[in-house]
């Protein structure tokens, strides 16, 4: 456990030491307001769950934010390392295993005991998935099994160092057996935490009840409405009239008015996003790297960051940020009309079709985004079309390399808080989330290396090397590292922002007495 502390300690320490900029300063605090235990609050997240909440899919994130979804270890940003959840301490007991103590006295909201039998069940299943979590894929373990009344054993095909920190991620929560007994995962009911799921209006919203029986402590709120709100100005706008009592992912736009409106707290924090103009290396004639490059060439970042994101964002240097301890020494790139222009000529590059750009409207800057690229662009020759889509409708075309390009943002710890399940699932031959479509042998056996490499510092220098590959075949275009931004009423206590974006409802948060 000590050296999984240093190990993970080195990791988002020098991310998180940098949270808590804002009004709150990070949270808020119930010292001098006392908790109203008989209210309800409205969250307004960004997405909606698809996938029928199967836990390889990203509903995970909307049940581990909704204080229902709760796996056997937590990365805690705040201490910079992974802590013990649902399993109280783990060791390795060879190479390949990795044991995992399960905590004594939990029930699921069924009424049933969390034993080390369901917990493997519920991993197992996620494991056995068609399309497998990034975090924990046959590929990464091979099995998972109960070796006694209280310890569950997680075998891997080669040596993982990360094994604790997969299991901290939102795609390993696990469900009672009861919720595997349908056609489809139902998690209603059938979760440890300190909220329960009692309905949903699809793509609309989820309603919960507080969990009496939670093994960690009395839930201070009777309940809550997480509401599915794409559009970050409506989410805005919803926190400033008091329709909901916190909004996630505000757009940048708005922060103005919010930190002026009375009873609204903003929170940042320094996140490991960036916003990616993904590029399809699959398809002509992204499928040149002379013509990536122009690209990248055409680009003005520093007014990008400036105009759209109002300087509440820098521009990226590559595809780490530069306050990450793996980002090696990369700089932003400067826009070169005449280089793009002769990069061009050397790909042979012919306006002979406008390139379509899609942007999410989940993230609401993006429209504004695209028009500065396509202006951009327009200035060395290289029309393009704008098309605004929701990620959900997008997403399978993108995968299957339908697509030109399209505006998307990724957080590079969210499915495991070390960026090898970034750099494994968005840029290998076989990367499960290779939006790219890119393919580098080179790159691959990087990676492969720092899966096995047990020394941080040793890990972190070969992220390092990675995106240099990364940045030396302008695989995407890296624009601006932004900031994780929510904003809450003021009558929210507890209330503790997540730069990782995977907890908002816990036991602790309440609302003051009116």
């Amino acid at each position: 456990m000590r050296k999984l502390g240093q190990l993970s300690a080195m990791g988002l320490a020098a991310l998180t030491a940098l949270t808590g900029c804002g009004l709150s300063g990070g949270g808020t605090s119930a010292a001098s307001k006392v908790a109203d235990t008989n209210q309800r609050i409205v969250v307004d997240n960004f997405r909606a769950p698809v996938a029928n909440w199967a836990l390889e899919s990203d509903a995970a994130y909307i049940l581990s934010l909704s204080g229902c979804l709760e796996t056997l270890t937590k990365y805690d940003s705040g201490q910079g390392k992974v802590v013990p959840f649902l399993a109280t301490e783990w060791k390795q007991a060879s190479p390949l295993e990795w044991d995992f103590t399960i905590r004594d006295g939990v029930k699921f909201q069924d009424g049933t005991d969390l034993t080390a039998e369901s917990v493997a069940a519920s991993l197992t299943s996620v494991l056995n998935a068609k399309v497998p979590a990034r975090a924990f894929s046959p590929s990464i373990v091979s099995k998972v099994e109960a070796t006694d009344a209280n310890t569950v054993r997680v075998t891997t095909p080669s040596e993982s160092p990360l094994v604790p920190f997969r299991l901290a991620s939102v795609n390993t929560g696990i469900l009672a057996p009861a919720a595997y007994q349908g056609a489809t995962v139902d998690p209603f009911g059938h979760c440890t935490g300190p909220f329960t799921p009692v309905s949903e209006k699809a793509k609309q919203s989820l309603t919960l009840d507080r969990n009496g029986n939670y093994w960690g402590g009395d839930v201070q709120l009777a309940g809550a409405e997480v509401r599915f709100i794409t559009n970050g100005a409506t989410r805005a706008t919803q926190v400033q009239t008091g329709e909901a009592d916190i909004s996630l992912s505000i757009p940048a736009s708005a922060l103005s008015s919010l930190e002026n409106a009375p009873e609204v707290s903003v929170l940042k924090a320094d996140s490991p996003r960036t916003a990616t103009l993904y590029m399809n290396n699959g398809r002509a004639p992204f499928n040149n790297v002379d013509f990536r490059k122009a690209l990248r060439s055409a680009l003005d970042l520093g007014a990008l960051a400036a105009s759209v994101y109002e300087g509440a964002a820098l521009p990226a240097a590559g595809p780490f940020a530069p306050s990450e301890p793996w980002a090696g020494s990369a700089t932003a790139p400067q826009q070169n009309v005449e280089e793009a222009k002769k990069l061009l000529e050397a790909a042979g590059y012919t306006a002979d079709r406008p390139l379509e750009i899609i942007a999410i409207v989940e993230r609401a800057e993006f429209a504004d985004v695209a028009t500065v690229i396509q202006d951009n662009l327009k200035a060395i020759g290289v029309p393009v079309s704008i098309q605004a889509k929701e990620y959900a409708s997008a997403e399978p075309d993108v995968l299957a390399g339908n697509y030109d390009m399209i505006l998307s943002q990724r957080n590079r710890l969210i499915d495991i808080a070390d960026p090898i399940g970034f750099l494994t699932a968005d840029y290998t031959c076989k990367g499960t989330y290779n939006l790219s479509h890119f393919c580098n042998q080179d790159y691959d056996e990087v990676i492969a290396q720092a899966a096995r490499t047990s020394s941080t510092e040793d890990r972190y220098k070969l992220y390092a090397k990675a995106g240099e590959i990364l940045d030396a075949e302008a695989v995407n275009l890296w624009l601006v590292n932004e900031q994780a931004t929510d904003a809450l009423r003021s009558s929210v206590l507890n209330y503790v922002q997540d730069p990782l974006s995977r907890y908002v409802l816990t036991a602790q948060t309440a609302t003051s007495a009116s």
